[in-house]
């Protein structure tokens, strides 16, 4: 017997059923998906799907060369043929914008798009936490007010409801301001801080030079005062952006949507600006973000597109559903409708002809597979969790009719004629 193979560490299989250390079902997952799917286009946004893979120098040029993410999670490796560096994105924004520059969807209209699918970064993994991990991410291109702002917001408030947590979800915000506004800040942010240098950590010496403002997402208890006391960029705001930032938080007021201002607040990657937020939570541990985002209107130009503004957000699929999982709600089916027994000569291949048909109405149906007693196969009908049970044996066979039996014991046994299949069923369905 050969030697077994593993998953990598930090990716996870999505099984029927629960796993020991991943509690998240395919069913469940395919539940989330049909919702995030109908949830989007009642907003308006169009689904958009990028390859995994990437040029490195798309995330250098957007996510940052002295971000964490690109400097120590991404999966980077040479293609062997045309010597291009290559990366597994670890984030979707940027290869979402690689395609609407590429393939010039800017050109008559701006896009609402939205996408999903497996992101890649190479970090400790722990639960909620993973190397591949999965996103929903909205990205709103080429609109300029506070209105989109407060809109996806909104839309995101949707989602929360939708899915029984919005309870158990904190919006905090805050304005990063523009390049000048931002630069203005660094300088005395990095005056402060150098004040400070003996008490920093080594990562926040380290961004002490090279991003600063991510000095002040430390989580570090040791620093908490010293950030707390930090220039706030607000009070570096000029007059536009003050105006942006005033109408956004005045449109979540009138559609009643609480926030808390952070000042602190500066999102992970380089190319936000203006309006920034994140969806948090107490109920996941040290994995309090569950969405976040904001504006990053200069970044269709660093990519080689016409000037855009652009606003957008991703959440963490894993560290969402495991709230939803906990605390909030999720319709989905995985038993099915119908488990379909037979026996005697012929009985199965009249059973899979009901089945088709039942199929093409709609219901969800299970054949039972192999030649076992009507005892063993009606057992593993009720193992199976399905509400009906389709018996076709010989008596059944000879004069074309069917015996149905409601496993949960709200109607009786009964024999009908084949033609009233479909009919009794419903009528049990609905009763």
């Amino acid at each position: 017997m050969g030697t077994k193979i593993q998953a990598v560490k930090g990716m996870n299989d999505l099984l029927p059923v629960e796993q020991k250390d991943f509690k998240l079902t395919a069913s469940f997952w395919q539940a989330f998906e049909d919702t995030v799917s109908r949830w989007a286009g009642r907003f308006g946004y169009q689904q958009i799907r990028t390859p995994i893979v990437e040029q490195t120098g798309l995330f250098v040029r957007s996510i940052g060369e002295e971000t964490d993410v690109v400097g120590k999670e991404m999966y980077t490796f040479a293609d062997s043929n045309d010597k291009l560096s290559l990366s597994l994105r670890p984030e979707g924004t940027a290869s979402c914008l690689r395609a609407v520059v590429e393939h010039n969807l800017l050109y008559n209209n701006p896009q609402k798009l939205w996408y999903m699918g497996p992101m890649f970064r190479r970090e400790r993994p722990q639960k909620g936490r993973y190397r591949q991990f999965h996103q929903v991410g909205i990205e709103a291109l080429g609109f300029e007010g506070p209105d989109i702002d407060a809109e996806i917001i909104a839309m995101s408030a949707d989602l929360w409801k939708e899915l029984g947590i919005r309870d158990y979800l904190t919006l905090e915000i805050n304005s990063l301001g523009n390049r000048e506004e931002r630069a203005a800040h660094r300088a005395a942010l990095v005056a402060y801080l150098s004040r400070y240098e003996d008490k920093l950590d080594e990562d926040s010496k380290r961004r002490l030079y090279t991003n600063p403002l991510r000095v002040l997402d430390s989580k570090n208890p040791d620093l908490q005062e010293i950030c707390n006391a930090a220039p706030h960029l607000t009070d570096y705001l000029g007059e536009s952006s003050r105006a942006h930032y005033q109408q956004f938080k005045a449109m979540l007021d009138g559609l009643n949507i609480d926030y808390i201002e952070n000042p602190r607040l500066v999102r992970g990657l380089d190319y936000y600006n203006q309006t920034v937020f994140e969806w948090t939570t107490d109920k996941l541990g040290a994995q309090a973000t569950v969405c976040g985002g904001g504006r990053y209107d200069g970044l269709i130009e660093e990519l080689g597109g016409k000037p855009a503004p652009s606003i957008g957000f991703a959440m963490g699929v894993e560290r969402l559903l495991l709230l939803v999982r906990e605390y909030g709600k999720l319709a989905f089916q995985t038993a099915p409708d119908i488990y379909a027994v037979h026996q005697g000569e012929g009985a199965v291949l009249q059973v899979m002809k009901y089945a088709q048909a039942l199929r093409s109405d709609g219901w969800r149906v299970l054949q039972h597979s192999g030649y076992q007693s009507l005892k063993t196969q009606m057992k593993k009908a009720d193992a199976s969790g399905a509400r009906f049970a389709l018996i076709v044996a010989q008596s059944e066979l000879s004069d074309g009719t069917v015996t149905l039996k409601d496993m949960s014991g709200r109607h009786a046994q009964v024999t009908v004629d084949a033609a009233l299949l479909s009919d009794t069923l419903e009528q049990w369905k609905n009763n």
